[in-house]
Parts: structure tokens; C-alpha cells; sequence
């Protein structure tokens, strides 16, 4: 009989054989040591996993109430351990998946902040003042291409196209998509990589010549963001809700934004509709005689 953590394990090596990326792996790994954390207090013997019941589970999911946690981590939480007793029922290892039993509860509906256009495109720039060539390709990329910051450290110097209009890259679930990019981003790359000498298939490389990774990457656009913009809230992400909102309010096709975007389900994509009607309802309570 599997232990909790023993069955997590199973679990989160086959979530990486499947190509999950590293940041949800490590998300998913911290949620499922907590929940076998809370069944395996110090001093006391670990229950197997096939001796959890409903009522167990229920007062985990209660715990995590009275901990005063936002809804959207009580949901994270609830799904990590949902797919792993998903797989383990697969793989014949549970009977049942009692987790499926247990009510996720309701998001609250939180529009995105979102730069605007003008503030965007001082941030980046400022950071061209600064001639860094690599740091300005890596905010043109953000801003001009709407690419996470994991697709973004994870392109090679192979996913540009010849002419580098066209940019190959690998979003959620492993899926591949082509990305237009701009003049200015192509411009900041042909700068960036004049600058290189070395045979690293990483399109970005951080001080010691390897692949950046993502947390330097948010810490950079952290720095940035708060020397120029005196705001420490601006992260890589929001570059992609600045992209896909500044596209649809200039006329951009919905649909069109989703593959951008690389969405699999076009409601994510419509949020961005959402915050173009407030932007519009504040302009109107702002400007109208009216309002």
C-alpha cells in the first residue's frame, strides 16, 4: 500500500514524461507535499492513500477554507491532487477517485491589469536607452510576439525563420504555433545576436553563458519595471495582457488573438473583451457631459 508521498511521486514523474512544463511540475509538487503534510502530522503513522474517504478529504478542502486562501489557490490546490488520484485510479493503483467528489469552489471573475500602450512602450523604451542588447530583444519579444515567459526562455536560435518575420513556438501541452514578429522585435534580435560569438542553441543566454531561465527573466522585468516605471507589479505576463488587449482594441479578430495567444478554449481569450469594455466605460464616465 502507497504512501502519500510515494503516490506523488508516481505521479509527478509521469506528469513530466508527458512534457508538463517545469514551472507546473514544481506548482504541482509544492500543492501535493502540503496535502500529504496535512495527513502525515509529525509523530504519527502516514495512512495509505487508498485509506483517504470523503470525509478525510472534505476536511482538507476545509482546512484550506479556514486557512483564508484565495479561491483560485483552493482551486489549484483541488486540481493538483485531483489528477493524481485521476492517475492513479488509470494506472490501477486506487479503486476510486474520491477527490472527484469533493466541490471546487468558485472563481472570482478578476479582470487582469493592464498596461496601457503609452506606458508599455516607455518601459521598453527606456530599456533601449540603456543599449543592453539582450534586454530590449527579451521586452520587444513580451510585448511585440504576446509569448509566456516560459515559451520565451525555451526558444532556440533554430525557431526564428530565415527572414525572422516568423517565430516557432512551444506553448502548453507540448503545442507548437508560429508567431508573427514585428519590425522593432526583429530589429532588437538581429542587435542582440551581432553580439554573440558562441555556438549555444538558447536564443537568450544569462551571464554565464547558459540558457536564462524564467525567474531571471521575471526578476529582470521586475528591475526594469521599477527603476523607469517606479511600479514593482509588472511581470512577463503582463506584456501577453497587454498585447492581446492593445490587438483587440485596434480591431484585431477575436479568433485571431486565440491563436496568437496559443488558447485552447476561445472563453480565455474573451476575458481580453472584458477589459476593452471597462477601458471604453472609463473613457465614457470621464469625457461624457453625461456620465
Amino acid at each position: 500500500m502507497a504512501t502519500l508521498r510515494e503516490s506523488s511521486a508516481k505521479y509527478l514523474a509521469d506528469l513530466s514524461r508527458r512534457g508538463a512544463s517545469r514551472h507546473t511540475v514544481r506548482n504541482y509538487a509544492s500543492d501535493l507535499e502540503q496535502f500529504s503534510v496535512f495527513f502525515e502530522p509529525p509523530g504519527e503513522t502516514a495512512p495509505a492513500i487508498e485509506a483517504l474517504d470523503l470525509g478525510m478529504m472534505r476536511e482538507w478542502l476545509a482546512s484550506l477554507y479556514d486557512a483564508e486562501l484565495e479561491p483560485a489557490s483552493i482551486r489549484r490546490k483541488l486540481a493538483a491532487v485531483r489528477a493524481m488520484f485521476k492517475f492513479l485510479l488509470i494506472e490501477g493503483l486506487l479503486a476510486q477517485n474520491v477527490a472527484a467528489r469533493l466541490r471546487t469552489p468558485k472563481a472570482r471573475q478578476r479582470l487582469p491589469d493592464v498596461m496601457s500602450a503609452e506606458k508599455t512602450n516607455n518601459l521598453i523604451d527606456a530599456v533601449e536607452g540603456l543599449h543592453k542588447t539582450r534586454d530590449l530583444a527579451i521586452f520587444e519579444l513580451l510585448y511585440g510576439c504576446g509569448i509566456r515567459v516560459s515559451e520565451l526562455v525555451g526558444i532556440d536560435r533554430g525557431d526564428l525563420s530565415p527572414g525572422e518575420s516568423w517565430l516557432r513556438v512551444l506553448g502548453k501541452g507540448n503545442k507548437e504555433r508560429q508567431v508573427p514578429v514585428g519590425a522593432r522585435a526583429v530589429a532588437a534580435l538581429q542587435a542582440y545576436m551581432e553580439t554573440r560569438a558562441d555556438n549555444e542553441p538558447a536564443l537568450f543566454l544569462n551571464s554565464r553563458g547558459k540558457r536564462l531561465g524564467d525567474r531571471q527573466v521575471r526578476r529582470l522585468v521586475k528591475a526594469y519595471a521599477l527603476l523607469f516605471a517606479g511600479d514593482s507589479t509588472v511581470h512577463p505576463h503582463s506584456f501577453r495582457h497587454a498585447y492581446a488587449t492593445h490587438l483587440l482594441s485596434d480591431g484585431a479578430d477575436l479568433r485571431a488573438i486565440q491563436e496568437l495567444l496559443g488558447h485552447a478554449r476561445l472563453s480565455t481569450t474573451q476575458k481580453y473583451t472584458q477589459v476593452s469594455l471597462k477601458d471604453l466605460q472609463t473613457v465614457y464616465d470621464r469625457a461624457h457631459p453625461k456620465a
